[in-house]
């Protein structure tokens, strides 16, 4: 069921978080640079990453799909591959505390962007709406993204929306040059007047945001 407006076509992103065991994150990241091509083999990765700040012993990473049918295919051409059973997912499942994953869609006003260099970080912002989907706060929440996209300091990503999850759920991806670039930007802008009133005017369908500093794996298209 359809929470409110998307892209005009199929695809679909999986948004999925693990929480890996405090004592295996090493070796979990160490896994995944040395076989995580056997998974991308079967579909293709937008981004994967470890969070740095905000969150620990947490990795994130995000798969494009087609349609739902292209889904199903994929996951059953995972389950018959030996390789990827045995060389990863067998030794990785001990290490993994927990799953979690969401279905989202790019907002219609939105299209995946990539970083202008690598070397940055990420900060990956997510926003717990009221109910009432994108037809009650979706013109205030897109003012507010470009009112920051238009200080300059950051750069846009993706803005995704679920569709199964925690519905009324936003995540906004961005992406900077460091940590510190990221903290000069964020001082500058709340002194912007053209920010202040763009986020005022969005906080009143806001139930609560959180804020998390990424690192891209090794294995990350987005780096």
């Amino acid at each position: 069921l359809a929470t409110g407006p998307r892209q005009n076509n199929s695809i679909f992103y999986e948004i999925r978080t693990y929480d890996i065991k405090p004592s295996k994150m090493k070796d979990f990241v160490e896994m995944v640079n040395r076989y995580f091509h056997l998974r991308t083999a079967h579909s293709e990765l937008v981004g994967f990453w470890s969070a740095e700040l905000g969150a620990m012993n947490k990795v994130v990473h995000i798969w494009k799909y087609d349609n739902f049918a292209h889904r199903t295919a994929v996951r059953h051409a995972l389950a018959n591959d030996k390789d990827w059973q045995g060389k990863f997912i067998s030794p990785a499942l001990p290490l993994i505390e927990k799953q979690h994953n969401e279905v989202a869609y790019l907002v219609p006003w939105c299209q995946l962007g990539k970083p202008p260099k690598e070397g940055g970080v990420y900060e990956w912002v997510t926003f717990q709406m009221k109910p009432g989907g994108p037809a009650l706060w979706g013109e205030a929440f897109q003012a507010a993204i470009n009112a920051h996209i238009n200080t300059g300091y950051t750069k846009l990503i993706g803005v995704f929306h679920t569709e199964y999850g925690l519905l009324n759920t936003v995540h906004v991806i961005w992406w900077n040059e460091s940590p510190d670039h990221r903290a000069a930007g964020r001082h500058s802008a709340h002194e912007d007047a053209r920010v202040v009133a763009a986020v005022r005017d969005s906080v009143r369908f806001l139930e609560s945001q959180k804020n998390v500093l990424l690192i891209p794996l090794q294995c990350s298209p987005l780096k």
